[in-house]
């Protein structure tokens, strides 16, 4: 068996298993919400960030990593200008479209993404994966976060004016961006030339199973399927975006800007990213409708997992 073919059963030991034992957990009331929070604050402050730090140690500096910058941000603008003109107006309800168009703008591109690419072009596609989850995280707080703040004050407006006023200073500050003191450690590092011990290459594949794991296991724990029926057949144009309309806009106006085959590739795995769990937590966090949020990560996670991946890493591989 090949290296990609033994990685390829991180998607079940990395993504499908941790959600199964979330669900079982939360099922058992075995784990609580405090130590669901525990695991999040684990993932993003602690396991990623000695993540990024390793794999930006030893990616291929180039002017095609300066200008994945600006073009990350597509990931998140494109479906959220395309579903809010289009699919979103289908939701007459303010709190419904606002959850949607977070589940159409964020994508699952960190975790899912991050795991996807490492199974087929190990550290360099992890590393590219996580420039555009970085530049998303960035959009979530800068785009996201006033969208969904809009869409909440214009549902108020009526009985509440004037209430939902949020200061954006801690967001700006908050201990959740320390991914980026990561990226610029290891970029420092692999711009001045220090090799990175041999020793570290054998550290990645843990931490990426680690953080798989403490990204996911706190996503089954959500799970509450009863909440979640009334939305599935709500959904489909949402897979249609995540799937059909974000992958070939990325196939076809990458290729006028980069030319390697790896990038590209995993550009194109990561166009076709599943809904997030930052849409479920920004819908929390400004009382969207969380249940049409949840139920986009849970249906598009599956059919990503089932289809769309199994099928690109057959194709991709063989590229």
């Amino acid at each position: 068996m090949s290296s990609e073919d033994s990685r390829l059963l991180y998607v079940l030991t990395d993504l499908v298993l941790p959600l199964m034992v979330g669900y079982f957990l939360h099922r058992r009331h075995i784990l609580s919400d405090r130590g669901t929070n525990f695991l999040i604050r684990l993932n993003v402050r602690g396991i990623y960030t000695l993540l990024t730090t390793l794999s930006f140690w030893v990616i291929p500096i180039s002017w095609s990593l300066a200008l994945m910058v600006p073009y990350a941000t597509l990931y998140v603008l494109v479906p959220g200008a395309i579903g809010a003109l289009t699919f979103a107006r289908c939701h007459k309800n303010l709190l419904n479209r606002g959850a949607y168009i977070m589940s159409a703008m964020i994508s699952n591109i960190g975790t899912l993404g991050g795991v996807c690419t490492f199974i087929i072009y190990a550290e360099v596609g992890f590393a590219y994966s996580q420039i555009i989850a970085t530049c998303q995280n960035v959009l979530l707080v800068l785009v996201c976060f006033p969208l969904a703040q809009y869409y909440r004050n214009k549902h108020l407006a009526s009985s509440h004016p004037g209430s939902g006023h949020t200061s954006f200073r801690e967001m700006f500050l908050s201990w959740n961006q320390l991914s980026l003191l990561g990226i610029a450690l290891g970029l420092g590092l692999n711009v001045g030339g220090i090799e990175r011990p041999e020793v570290l290459s054998h550290v990645v594949p843990w931490l990426v199973h680690i953080g798989a794991w403490t990204a996911l296991l706190p996503v089954g724990y959500l799970f509450n399927f009863s909440h979640m029926r009334y939305y599935y057949n709500r959904l489909w144009d949402l897979a249609v975006l995540r799937f059909l309309v974000m992958p070939v806009f990325i196939w076809y106006t990458s290729r006028f800007l980069f030319d390697d085959p790896i990038l590209l590739n995993s550009l194109l795995i990561c166009a076709a990213a599943p809904t997030a769990i930052n849409a479920v937590l920004t819908s929390r966090l400004y009382k969207l409708n969380v249940d049409l949020a949840i139920t986009s990560f849970f249906a598009t996670t599956v059919l990503f997992l089932l289809i769309i991946f199994p099928a690109m890493f057959f194709l991709l591989r063989a590229c």
